[in-house]
Parts: structure tokens; sequence; C-alpha cells
């Protein structure tokens, strides 16, 4: 009887997707320890990852990374399947096709910053419903939604900032590195 053995050769986009998802883990795991002063109320920065893996090498790849981002960090976190997941999982998805339709809009008017807000929104958004829908059979729940709002420009804002001078950082090197060495 022989033997078989599959053998999977990574990609250099798998790499990619590798060290992008493990960033935003990290930066999961590293707010889950931030104290919040309303629960639920986050500032996403692993987001930021998402947002630049989106502008630099596409949907898919920011898909991936979001996704893994949710699954890990969840595992990590001790919150796989717990209503925090779901809440995480179907705020990812929305904002990822958000992202997916924001991409196709005029650069000229909208990149990493209004990209940033409206997958914020579309988060928030999500997890009201799926908060309303199973956790709290109740429409009060949608009385959150002006801080929730509130909560999505101000972090939506700062973590398109960051993912836009980032881009811009890593834009200006690697035309430096491009440029002839007299």
């Amino acid at each position: 009887m022989t033997r078989s053995t599959i053998e999977l050769a990574p990609s250099v986009e798998d790499h990619r997707i590798a060290r992008h998802a493990a960033a935003a883990i990290v930066l999961t795991v590293a707010e889950a320890a931030i104290p919040l002063p309303l629960p639920g109320v986050k500032p996403g920065l692993a987001n930021i990852v998402t947002l630049i893996v989106l502008a630099r090498w596409g949907w898919r790849e920011a898909v991936w990374v979001a996704l893994l981002r949710v699954f890990a960090g969840s595992l990590l976190l001790g919150q796989f399947l717990a209503p925090g997941f779901f809440l995480s999982l179907s705020g990812a998805i929305a904002s990822l096709v958000v992202l997916g339709l924001a991409v196709h809009l005029p650069r000229r008017w909208f990149g990493p910053v209004s990209h940033s807000i409206l997958a914020a929104f579309a988060h928030i958004g999500a997890q009201l419903v799926v908060a309303r829908l199973w956790l709290v059979p109740h429409d009060g729940v949608f009385y959150l939604t002006p801080v929730f709002a509130a909560a999505a420009v101000v972090f939506g804002l700062v973590n398109g900032l960051v993912a836009a001078r980032l881009l811009a950082e890593l834009a200006a090197a690697e035309r430096a590195a491009a440029l002839p060495r007299a």
C-alpha cells in the first residue's frame, strides 16, 4: 500500500494575508485590554489594517484579513460563538460589503477616510440589527443609535486618517526605494 501526501505550497499572497491578519489580530487583542467608557463602543484599530490591505491589494485580500481577524481574535479572547463573536462577525461582514461597493466610487472624493467612516456605520448598523433581532427583543436598543453613530464618525475618521497617513508613508518609501542610487 502506498501513501499519498498532499502538499500545499503557500503563495506570496498567502504570506501577505497572514502577516496582515496577524497584525490585525494583535490590534484586536490589544484593544480588548483597553477600558471602554461604554459597552460595545470600540475604536476598531484593526480596521486600519483592513483599510490598508483594501487600498493596496484589493477587496478579496481585505476580506481574508478581516474574517481571519474576527475568527482568530474571538478564539484568543475566549469569545468564539459567544454573542460578541456574532456581533463582531455581522459588523465585519456588513462593513466588507460596504467597502466592496465603496471601492467603485470615484477615488477623487472617496479614499481611506470616507471608506473608514462608511464601514464604521455599516459595522454598527449590523450590530444593532443583530442585537435587536437576537439579544434584545425590544426596539429600545435603537435609542443607542445616536451614541453609536457618533462613535462611528469619530473612530471612522481617526482610523481613516491613520490609514491614509500610513498609505502615504508606504508610497513615499516605495518611491524612495525605486530611485536609482548615485
